[in-house]
């Protein structure tokens, strides 16, 4: 199955999905100043960074067409793509789309003019991360990254998948310190490396709560709650993942919590302005809305498995 995932997923990045060549623009020298906004298309806004994560393409739940119509009109120096983009858990289902190819000439537009597009891969794609410290298609390939802000504010990047294992219990790792959490995370490595080598597939605790729990609210405070704190122990400002589904920019003590949301219900980004601002962007069909730094503590619930 990981094969046949690999080759599903190369494939989208292959010349045949690539723009047509008398449609490329020259391409942009990486780290060269980013073009004006007054040189861009009527309706095209300019960004230091955007945030996706998600995606699931692949699946007949991708608002790929939303996601095509996003990516045509916000540009930026650097995309991070956080984790998973293609969703290997429905090869025996794959469901692709003319827009869902289109989501893919977009990103390889964008390094064609020179962003710089960075993939953490998830849970979903993680057969990718076979090829992690290795660049496909113009595409790096990276386990988690740290991004400095324009405002100097530096942020751990990861998907999140691999705190899925110790949400279950955060409250009593909260009273027995770093040690203890830093193993519970190793051990959830380990579990499921062991599932892997035992053929079984990656076992969601976050898909199960959100079936077994009546109040996901519950969980998704207490996820945002473990990533905090790991961001915090690593000596870095805040985080910014993904996989819950559940956009959110919020203060968790010293750290700033950052999620992008997801394309599958609520079609979202987060992206960065030239003066280090962040917000998160809502597209759809409508004027975009937007949910702009710092957001409402409130948390709401996230029913989509992750």
């Amino acid at each position: 199955m990981q094969k046949a995932t690999r080759i599903v997923a190369e494939a989208a990045f292959r010349g045949r999905y690539a723009a047509p060549q008398a449609a490329r623009a020259p391409r942009r020298k990486r780290g060269a100043a980013p073009p004006s906004s007054k040189l861009l298309p009527r309706g095209v806004r300019l960004h230091r960074t955007i945030f996706i994560s998600d995606t699931h393409l692949g699946t007949r739940g991708c608002k790929a067409e939303l996601l095509a119509d996003f990516l045509k009109h916000n540009e930026c120096e650097t995309l991070y793509l956080v984790g998973d983009i293609f969703d290997g858990w429905q090869i025996k289902r794959w469901y692709w789309t003319p827009a869902q190819d289109q989501v893919v000439r977009e990103v390889l537009r964008k390094i064609e003019h020179g962003t710089r597009v960075i993939y953490v891969p998830g849970n979903h794609d993680e057969f990718l991360r076979d090829y992690v410290g290795q660049t496909a298609f113009g595409v790096e390939v990276t386990r988690e990254a740290i991004h400095e802000t324009a405002g100097g504010l530096k942020l751990l990047v990861l998907h999140g998948d691999q705190f899925d294992g110790v949400i279950g219990c955060a409250k009593w790792l909260a009273h027995v310190g770093d040690r203890a959490y830093t193993l519970a995370l190793q051990l959830n490595d380990g579990l499921h490396a062991a599932r892997r080598w035992l053929g079984l597939p990656y076992w969601s605790l976050s898909a199960y709560l959100k079936r077994a729990v009546k109040n996901a609210v519950e969980y998704v405070s207490r996820y945002e709650e473990i990533v905090a704190r790991e961001a915090a122990r690593r000596g870095v400002d805040g985080v910014m993942c993904g996989h819950i589904h559940h956009a959110e920019i919020r203060r968790i003590g010293d750290i700033l919590y950052l999620n992008d949301g997801d394309w599958v219900e609520s079609c979202s980004a987060l992206v960065e302005d030239a003066h280090g601002h962040l917000e998160i962007l809502r597209w759809s069909q409508s004027a975009p809305q937007s949910d702009p730094a710092p957001a409402a503590s409130g948390v709401q619930a996230a029913p989509l498995p992750a």
